[in-house]
């Protein structure tokens, strides 16, 4: 391959591919996202305004004739009647047949397509069996074994997997071992730590509401006898004494929950007074999931706030982004992540320009690829090619 060489780039967002492929000499030449918002980031920043609905014929009819890469972060969809009986037809209607078709006519050198991890299991793997025979069918060879991998086995301290299949057309490549045993060991390396990618001037953003939840929680925490908590804390269950008939899985959890509060009933009844018992707060931020082991308070440690309570994650590692925004706070820091931190840990460049509304900017950058990753393994294919 030559150092310049050209791509497109469907389901787009925001464009982390576009970034990746763009540092290694690449030239954007087509452009597909249906999310407007989205659109509007990617034009802003890549000087390129995407094409709408890929699955329309006319939309389709855009892409140039000649391309040499094709970049996917496609949605992930159920096939029909179980798959794999009717060849391209068994796709028709989700947005990998469009992926397909558009192979079929361009034949570009190589794919690159992206999805969340569980695609592999996804319809009883049935989705990720199909993806893999269709690729073989139009004449590409892939990874024979999943290529799942996480940003933080690159360095970057955060959670984020994902599975990639690098895709190279058939009589491009005489030693099908380097694709199909696709091998990035050697880029592995430590992560770094968190304050690497922090604005550690920003003040606190935290609501009044917030830091007393924090708070709280933390004292809760400390008063307790368990240093490592191994089951969520539901408070409205440490008194309960009603009927058991739950599933097995959450019966257990009540009644760890009752022998905590038997064993620590004077610390817990004054914490409860203390609290105001607990009337003030929102029904889920009376659940706590500490899953951070050892620590001296909360404050050491990454917190979300979600449906499910109360998350508390050890400091080393930031969850992985999702388009629903629980923004993860730094406890140390006593505020939360801000788009801009959680743009460079996906390693956007800092002039990268987010949306302005940071709900929009959130959800964006949780369908985003990481960006580091992308452009490890498109550096290797294209040292190979």
């Amino acid at each position: 391959m030559d150092n310049k060489f050209t791509f497109i780039d469907l389901f787009a967002g925001i464009g982390g591919f576009h970034v990746a492929l763009s540092n290694h000499g690449g030239e954007c030449v087509y452009a597909s996202e249906i999310d407007k918002n989205a659109a509007l980031v990617y034009q802003q920043n890549h000087k390129l305004a995407p094409f709408g609905d890929i699955t329309k014929k006319e939309i389709k009819d855009k892409i140039p004739d000649n391309f040499d890469v094709l970049c996917a972060g496609f949605p992930c969809q159920p096939f029909s009647k179980g798959g794999h009986q009717k060849g391209f037809d068994d796709t028709r209607g989700t947005l990998f047949f469009d992926i397909c078709e558009i192979t079929q006519k361009h034949k570009p050198k190589i794919l690159f397509l992206e999805n969340v991890s569980n695609l592999v299991t996804h319809d009883k793997g049935n989705t990720y069996k199909v993806i893999l025979k269709h690729l073989d069918e139009l004449g590409y060879v892939f990874p024979h074994t999943p290529l799942i991998l996480s940003a933080d086995e690159f360095g970057v301290p955060m959670l984020r997997k994902r599975i990639y299949i690098p895709a190279i057309r058939k009589d491009l490549i005489k030693q099908r071992d380097f694709i199909e045993n696709f091998d990035l060991s050697e880029y592995k390396t430590p992560v770094e730590p968190i304050d690497n990618y922090l604005d550690l001037d920003y003040k606190n953003d935290l609501s009044e509401y917030e830091e007393k939840i924090l708070e709280m929680w933390n004292q809760f925490y400390q008063g307790i006898d368990l240093d490592v908590i191994g089951f969520p804390i539901w408070s409205e269950y440490f008194k309960y004494d009603g009927a058991m008939d739950f599933p097995k899985w959450k019966k257990d959890f009540i009644l760890k929950n009752k022998a905590l509060y038997e064993r620590n009933k004077e610390f817990i009844d004054k914490w409860y007074k203390k609290w105001d018992n607990l009337e003030w707060v929102n029904p889920t931020h009376k659940k706590m999931e500490w899953q951070a082991g050892k620590q001296e308070s909360i404050y050491d440690t990454l917190i979300q706030f979600r449906p499910s309570g109360v998350r508390v994650k050890r400091s080393d590692k930031f969850s992985t982004f999702v388009a629903m925004n629980h923004q993860q706070i730094i406890g140390k820091l006593k505020r939360k992540l801000t788009k801009d931190e959680a743009k460079l840990l996906l390693n956007f460049p800092k002039n990268f320009k987010l949306h302005e509304n940071d709900n929009i900017a959130f959800k964006q950058l949780g369908n985003s690829v990481s960006v580091k990753v992308v452009s490890l393994i498109f550096e290797k294919i294209k040292g190979f090619l």
